[in-house]
C-alpha cells in the first residue's frame, strides 16, 4: 500500500522559487545615467585650413592667376646632429628613438660623407639622424608644433624672420626635445636640439613667410 506523505517530504520534494526582483531601477543608477552632452565641433585640420583660408588670402594677396601658383607646404625635415656619436654611439640611439616618438616615423641614420682627423671623423661613421614628413603626417606634426611646442619654449618671443634662404624655404632651430609633450623628462640623458625645415614651393622668402604665418607660424616682429 502506497503510504502518504508526510509534510516533511512534502516541504524538500517542492523546488524552490526564485525570489521576486522589482522592476523599479535603484534611484543612484538614475542619477549615473545622464543625457549625453552635445560635444562642440572640432577645429578644421592644418590641410583644411590651407584650402579654404590659407589659398584665397594668397591669392588675393598676390593676384594669382591659377590655383597651382599658389605656394603650399610640401614637405618638413625633421634632423639632428650627433657628433658625440663617435665617443658614444647609445647619444644615437637615444637620438633615433626620440625623432621616432615626435615624428611618429622611423628616423634615417646619416652618414659622415668625409674623414676628418681633427676630429676624429672616418668616412661612413653613422653622425646624425632625419625623418622627411609628406602628406598627413606632415600637417600633424606642423599643427603639434604650432599648438604644443612651441608656446613651451621658455621665453618665447617668436621664430626668427631671418631663417630663409632665398629660395622659399625655412629653417628653424630648437635647442631642446623637452618641449614635446612625447619626450619622458627621466628618461632624457642630456638636452639636444634638432632642426626643422619647410620646405615650400614659393618663389621668393616673402610668399613664403607669408605662407606660414597664415598656417599658423608666430614670426619675431
Amino acid at each position: 500500500m502506497a503510504t502518504k506523505k508526510t509534510t516533511k517530504e512534502k516541504e524538500t520534494t517542492e523546488e524552490p522559487t526564485a525570489p521576486k526582483t522589482s522592476k523599479r531601477t535603484p534611484r543612484k543608477v538614475k542619477e549615473m545615467v545622464q543625457e549625453p552632452v552635445a560635444q562642440e565641433a572640432a577645429p578644421p585640420s592644418l590641410k583644411d585650413k590651407y584650402q579654404k583660408e590659407v589659398i584665397p588670402a594668397l591669392t588675393k594677396r598676390f593676384g594669382y592667376r591659377n590655383v597651382m601658383q599658389v605656394p603650399r607646404l610640401v614637405k618638413v625635415v625633421v634632423s639632428r646632429g650627433v657628433g658625440e656619436a663617435i665617443t658614444n654611439p647609445k647619444a644615437l640611439e637615444s637620438s633615433v628613438d626620440e625623432l621616432l616618438l615626435v615624428t611618429r616615423q622611423k628616423p634615417l641614420v646619416t652618414k659622415a660623407k668625409k674623414s676628418i682627423a681633427a676630429f676624429k671623423l672616418r668616412s661612413g661613421m653613422k653622425i646624425g639622424c632625419l625623418v622627411t614628413l609628406r602628406g598627413q603626417r606632415m600637417y600633424d606634426f606642423v599643427t603639434k608644433l604650432i599648438d604644443v611646442a612651441l608656446p613651451r619654449i621658455r621665453d618665447f618671443k617668436g621664430a626668427s624672420p631671418r631663417a630663409f634662404d632665398g629660395r622659399g624655404n625655412y629653417n628653424l632651430g630648437l635647442r631642446e626635445q623637452l618641449i614635446f609633450p612625447e619626450i619622458d623628462y627621466d628618461k632624457v640623458d642630456k638636452a639636444r636640439g634638432m632642426n626643422v625645415t619647410f620646405v615650400t614651393t614659393a618663389k621668393t622668402d616673402e610668399e613664403a613667410r607669408l605662407l606660414l604665418e597664415a598656417l599658423g607660424i608666430p614670426f619675431r616682429s
